[in-house]
């Protein structure tokens, strides 16, 4: 069976903040500190992580998909 995908790369870091505010933390440790940014309510995760060199976009959103998921089971 197949995970659901939460967190996708065209989603706004702001919409994922929102709905998932335990990613926050993810995103600093990727190095993507606009989580709280006021641009991040229309960057896209994509856009953020590209704008910070972050050269792996997978692994992100494996991150913050992995965290989104452990809060909907709570």
């Amino acid at each position: 069976m197949e995970k659901e995908v939460l967190i996708t790369k065209d989603m706004t870091i702001g919409e994922v903040v929102t709905k998932f505010p335990q990613t926050t933390p993810v995103f600093f440790s990727h190095g993507l500190p606009c989580a709280g940014c006021h641009v991040a309510q229309w960057e896209s995760v994509e856009e953020g992580a590209i704008a910070h060199g972050i050269k792996d976009i997978n692994s992100l959103i494996k991150d913050l998909n992995k965290v989104a998921e452990k809060s909907k089971i709570k």
